[in-house]
Order: structure tokens, then C-alpha cells, then sequence
């Protein structure tokens, strides 16, 4: 029998009140908690939450994304793991699934939705609701993020064969629909999807939220919406939930959702709503096996210095210390990678575009945005090709299908910023095909080819010379330490900004440019694709 006993200032978010107390642990479980007289300058409060998180983003298997998270109070993720599935199918998921398992972090994995996302591009696998029937089986609680809105809104059999599973196994059933609402909205509710991260507007928000959808406020790597919905937090305290969505190593490093706590707590808000959405709105929503500090529960919990700072003195998963002062205390898990990767080596004249007008469409970029823009503008030719035109920031950007050995699809792209070079990467998403941005054929050539070479990895080439992060598992992740991963990382981003990249996160952007159910002009291995419309759409203009 395990014992264990803590004493401080208790945090009990479901009461709303603070006392000091010491609370008695046997085997993982809250036996007792008991008011005393101490005088304790530490607090006591249930771990935070990540309520919409892949962790494949950061680039980190479970076991390592664990060691890394706990460091800041993160004590269970809602993780979609649509990611590797796209790549490697039901294997996939389930590689999750047990690394997963050999960690002290609570994770509870969704069914991916929409394998592939779409019809628009090649991916690696296909999901079915059979293999949603199985993976119930293999722990799986809930039913990720339902992408296919245009399947929702037609009742597409296939799409809606996995909700009504859903639905009759009582599982909650997560939502993407970004710019959704009127009578969109509502027949997309009626499907009884209950939670949308997606928003990036308050007004779009709280029409949600007037509807009865819960949202998860997002601030991660790439998407950054905690400055435009934080208001949400004292008028919609039972509704909101923070996630980061897509966080890289090297923010990860830094911090998770302990640092939208105390953002949030900084501008007033108060502590007890915002500790409601940290820690209990997700366990109440997911019906999660996480602790609450309440006696029975398992003890998920977190000591910290004060309820401003939120320093991180101590985590506890189910009883064990996991992390104390910034330090992780979980063994790194060995891993076997699995991949699939088939296509060979380019050559510089794969990436040409023949000039075939006069007009161009570019992808437009904003930073800190999933959502793109397209324009129009006169293309930049030389000697009978398109090039990039530095002055005005636009470059080449290329697909290339990492699972066919097919010609890749090229275009324009605006505001990545770099003024020589090229950056690639196999994490794209939802297909994870290699995506690419650059300056010129020969370097985006070098940087594709060195993604290739490693069977995935993210990559910096200038002239000759090329960085890469190699990602053996899926393409996606690495097998390394976490910390290791999130420096070699920091210097490839590093890198990547010397080249001129202005962006925050460059290849956080670079792997959003081929999310086809993101609004509005994206690329795929197969060509442009218009968001809103839902097509194909031509480079040229004219």
C-alpha cells in the first residue's frame, strides 16, 4: 500500500473555496481530506486540462509529450489522433493508444472523424465505423473533431454512421466548424456536436454558445484565439474549456495551459471561473477518469506557489509525483517507430510552373491564423516560368504525396517572409504529405528531398547546406527525448527566421497551408483548393 500525505491551501474549484488542509493518498486515491489551523504559503488545486490537443504536433510520442506537459500542472489531455491515423490507419491509432498507456498522464483518445479529411487529397489510411466500433474497445471514449461539415449538412451516410455510433454509445461528439452559423449551425448541432475550438471571433463564439455548444478556447503554436475570446471566461464560466490544439516542442518546453491561467487570472478574471475551465469543465464534459480533489478521487493535483504566478512546485498523476521545480520525473519510454513512406527523391524541374497567363491566385497568409486569404496578382515570369517575387513576399509553395511517387503540385504563396532558401516538412496536415515553401526550385528541391531521405522530418535548406529534424515515427514524430527534440527543433525555427521568416511559428504555419477544411485557399497534392467553395480552383486567372 502506497501512502502519501500533502498539506497546504486547498483549492476546491467545485465548492469555490480556499482552506488550509492536508490530504491523505493510498494507492492513487483521495482517502481523506482534512481542515486544519496550518499556515501554508503553497496551494493545492486539481491539474489542468489540454481539452483539444494532437499530440502529434508537438512532434513527441504520448510518453515524451507526458514528460514534458506534467513539468507544467498538465495532468490529462483530450487528444485527437487523427494525425498518425491519417498516415497509418487503425495501426496507428492504436500505437497511440499504448505508448499512451505507459504513462501516468491521463489521455483519453477520440475516434478520428474524417479520415481522410477529404476527398481532395491522398492520405495514407482510411478509417470506417467498424474500425470506430473496434477502437471502443480499445479505449477510445470519445469521437474527434467532425471536420466534414459539408457531410453533416448533406447527411452523408459515411459521415453520419460514425455520429449516430457515437450517439447510441453515449459518447460526446467534438466539432470544427469555423465561420459555421445561422441554419448551418443548427442543423450541425442537431447532430448533437457539442464543442467547437475553431472560433476566432467573439460574435462567432457566443452564437455557438447561445446554442448550447460548448467552446474551447484555443492558444497554441499556430492558432492563437485566447486574446479575442478570454471575455468568454466570467460570462460563460460552464461552457469553456482551454486547448492549445497544436503545440510544438519548443513551446511545449515553456509552458501549456498553466500559462492561460495565468493570463487569464493577470487580467482579472475570476480565479475560480477560470479554474473551472482549466480543470473541471473537461472532466465533466468528456466524463473523464480524472481527479477533482474531492475525496474518492483519483489524485490528479497540482502544487503551486501562489494564485497569480501558478508556478508549478509539484504534479501528481494518480498519486504519483511526476514532476517537482521545473523538472521532469518520468523515464523516457522506448519506442519502435512505424511508417509508410513511398515516394523518391525530385529534381529542381518538378517544382517549375510553366507560365500559362498573366494572373496568378497566392495563398495569403496571417500569422498566428489557420484561416488563409487568396488574391490576385500579376504573376512574377521569367525566361517562360513563374518564380517568386521577393518584393512583393510571395513564393513557391509544393505538395509533394509522400505515399505515391506522383508530380508534385505547385503554387504562390504570400507573407512566409523568407528571403533566401526553403523550409519543408512531412507534418502537414490532415494527409501529412510533404509541404514546402521557398525562394527557389533548386531549394526547395534540397529541402523536400532531405524530408524524403530521413522518411520524414522537418528540414531548412539554403544553398547547400541543409538542417533536418528527423521524424521516423509516422513522419510525425520523433523517437528521441523530448527536450533534445524541442532544442533541435528551436534551432531549425531559429533557422528558418534567418532565412527572413517573420512569422511566430514557421513551420507551425508551413503545416496548415494543405488543411483543405480550413478556409479559404489551400494546396493538396492533387492542386489549389478553395475552402469556401469546396473545389478545385486553376492558378491562373486568365
Amino acid at each position: 500500500m502506497n501512502n502519501l500525505t500533502l498539506s497546504g491551501n486547498i483549492v476546491d474549484v467545485l465548492h469555490r473555496t480556499i482552506f488550509p488542509g492536508t490530504i491523505h493518498i493510498t494507492d492513487g486515491r483521495i482517502q481523506t481530506i482534512v481542515r486544519d489551523q496550518g499556515q501554508y504559503s503553497e496551494y493545492i488545486l486539481p491539474g489542468f486540462i489540454d481539452a483539444h490537443v494532437h499530440i502529434e504536433s508537438s512532434m513527441l510520442v504520448p510518453s515524451e509529450f507526458a514528460r514534458l506537459a506534467t513539468v507544467h500542472g498538465t495532468v490529462a489531455t483530450v487528444s485527437d489522433p487523427h494525425e498518425i491515423a491519417n498516415v497509418l490507419g487503425l495501426a496507428g491509432v492504436e500505437f497511440m493508444v499504448d505508448n499512451a498507456a505507459q504513462t501516468p498522464l491521463k489521455i483519453a483518445f477520440g475516434f478520428p472523424a474524417c479520415v481522410p479529411a477529404t476527398e481532395f487529397e491522398t492520405a495514407g489510411a482510411k478509417l470506417t465505423v467498424n474500425d470506430f466500433r473496434q477502437l471502443v474497445k480499445h479505449g477510445i471514449s470519445y469521437l474527434s473533431e467532425v471536420m466534414n461539415v459539408p457531410g453533416v449538412l448533406a447527411d452523408s451516410p459515411e459521415m453520419m454512421d460514425k455520429i449516430h455510433l457515437a450517439q447510441g454509445l453515449g459518447l460526446p461528439i467534438d466539432g470544427h466548424a469555423p465561420g459555421l452559423s445561422g441554419t448551418g449551425l443548427r442543423k450541425y448541432m442537431d447532430a448533437k456536436i457539442t464543442t467547437d475550438h475553431e472560433c476566432s471571433t467573439l460574435n462567432e463564439a457566443v452564437e455557438k454558445l447561445t446554442l448550447g455548444m460548448k467552446i474551447q478556447i484555443r492558444e497554441g503554436s499556430a492558432a492563437k484565439n485566447f486574446d479575442a475570446l478570454h471575455s468568454l471566461i466570467d460570462s460563460y464560466p460552464e461552457q469553456c474549456m482551454f486547448c492549445s490544439d497544436d503545440k510544438h516542442p519548443d513551446d511545449l518546453v515553456n509552458g501549456h495551459i498553466n500559462l492561460l491561467v495565468k493570463r487569464a487570472v493577470a487580467l482579472g478574471h475570476d480565479v475560480m471561473n477560470v479554474l473551472q475551465i482549466a480543470c473541471v469543465n473537461p472532466v465533466k464534459h468528456y466524463n473523464l477518469d480524472v481527479g477533482l480533489l474531492q475525496v474518492g478521487d483519483s489524485a490528479d493535483l497540482i502544487v503551486v506557489d501562489n494564485l497569480q504566478d501558478f508556478t508549478v512546485l509539484a504534479t501528481y498523476c494518480q498519486g504519483v509525483l511526476t514532476a517537482k521545480t521545473g523538472s521532469t520525473l518520468l523515464p523516457s519510454v522506448p519506442v519502435k517507430p512505424i511508417n509508410k513512406f513511398i515516394t523518391t527523391p525530385k529534381t529542381p524541374g518538378d517544382f517549375a510552373i510553366p507560365a500559362r497567363g498573366s494572373t496568378v491566385r497566392v495563398i495569403t497568409v496571417t500569422d498566428g491564423q489557420l484561416i488563409t486569404g487568396e488574391k490576385c496578382v500579376p504573376a512574377h515570369i521569367e525566361n517562360g516560368e513563374v518564380i517568386a517575387d521577393l518584393e512583393q513576399d510571395i513564393l513557391k509553395i509544393t505538395v509533394v504525396n509522400r505515399y505515391q511517387d506522383t508530380q508534385p503540385t505547385v503554387a504562390l504563396v504570400q507573407n512566409f517572409g523568407l528571403k533566401r532558401g526553403a523550409i519543408a516538412s512531412s507534418v502537414a496536415h490532415d494527409s501529412h504529405n510533404i509541404v514546402a515553401v521557398g525562394t527557389s526550385n533548386t531549394e526547395i528541391c534540397a529541402a523536400v528531398n532531405a524530408v524524403i531521405s530521413h522518411q520524414g522530418g522537418i528540414a531548412v535548406a539554403e544553398d547547400n547546406v541543409v538542417h533536418v529534424l528527423p521524424l521516423p515515427v509516422a513522419g510525425l514524430m520523433s523517437d528521441s527525448d523530448g527536450y533534445e527534440v524541442a532544442k533541435q527543433y528551436a534551432e531549425l525555427d531559429n533557422w528558418a527566421k534567418q532565412l527572413g521568416s517573420k512569422l511566430t511559428a514557421p513551420f507551425m504555419t508551413l503545416s496548415f497551408m494543405a488543411l483543405l477544411v480550413i478556409p479559404d485557399l489551400k494546396l493538396s497534392d492533387r492542386g489549389l483548393f478553395s475552402g469556401k467553395e469546396f473545389r478545385f480552383v486553376s492558378l491562373w486567372i486568365d
